[in-house]
């Protein structure tokens, strides 16, 4: 009687906590909808804390806490040093991490990582965070983008440092003798990384053919084979500039096909809505 009185009483106490676990489910679920409700109407200080009770009832909510993650990277002004602003960058990163802690293959929490790291310029950080994605998810343009992206920002800040020493701005020609030691600093400085940047972004190309964003900075990224790679080959300057403009144009081009895709696929839409339907009056 004692040993069926107590395996009574253990079942009543598994049943009880399954049932609390399965309430702390269904509201953790509710407090997920609400805040989804909050970020969408752009209140986000009010969907963080939605977002936060629901991790806190379901602590293996991965969608609350992907949630939670973005709701702080909204409230994230990139280039405000401020320890708050800082403190909700560092929060957004610290969520994404407790996803990958049993999701490892999230390339979600990746990218979100990647691109907080990029914005406080803290580039090594990022480049790891994108080429983890990367393994995961090769066929993925943006990630290819993100890292040319990348490689351009620490070139442009490379050259502008370098150039700023010898008294010329970031975009000068470099003519004279006195800067065959600048060129030299250049080219062993950003060769490498500018030349890793083009690979990314004509691979991000090659996988979205009308990647208007990427070919800007293929463009950019010319330019500055042309300005620092180039400086005492004019001839190789002058095959850089005109790769650069080239890029610059099929950029505008693809933007120039989209805008009229999406113009046509709008006017489509108020032809369609303004003919009768058959049967309706």
């Amino acid at each position: 009687m004692k040993t069926s009185a107590r395996l009574a009483t253990a079942l009543a106490v598994a049943a009880a906590l399954l049932s609390s676990v399965g309430c702390n489910k269904l509201r953790a679920r509710d407090q997920l909808n609400k805040g989804v409700q909050s970020y969408r109407s752009a209140h986000y200080e009010e969907a963080i804390d939605h977002f936060q009770r629901a991790v806190s009832l379901d602590e293996d909510f991965k969608v609350a806490k992907l949630y939670l993650a973005m709701a702080y990277t909204s409230q994230y002004v990139p280039g405000v040093e401020t320890p708050d602003n800082l403190k909700m960058a560092q929060q957004a990163i610290g969520e994404y991490k407790s996803v990958l802690d049993k999701d490892p293959n999230s390339v979600t929490s990746l990218k979100g990582i990647a691109f907080l790291e990029r914005e406080m310029k803290h580039f090594d950080e990022a480049r790891e965070a994108y080429k983890k994605a990367l393994a995961i998810d090769p066929n993925d343009p943006e990630l290819y983008y993100s890292l040319g992206v990348i490689d351009w920002t620490e070139a442009f800040k490379d050259a502008g440092d370098i150039k700023s020493r010898a008294g010329v701005k970031v975009d000068d020609q470099l003519k004279t003798k006195q800067m065959e030691k600048v060129c030299a600093e250049l080219k062993e400085k950003e060769g490498a990384i500018v030349d890793e940047g083009m690979k990314m972004i004509e691979t991000a190309i090659e996988k979205r053919q009308d990647y208007d964003d990427a070919m800007v900075y293929l463009n950019l990224l010319y330019l500055r084979k042309a300005e620092d790679m180039a400086c005492d080959d004019p001839d190789a300057r002058a095959q850089y500039i005109k790769a650069s403009n080239d890029w610059s144009n099929k950029a505008m081009e693809a933007r120039k096909k989209k805008a009229e895709e999406a113009a046509k696929k709008n006017q489509g839409g108020i032809i369609l809505e303004a003919t009768p339907t058959p049967g309706k009056k």
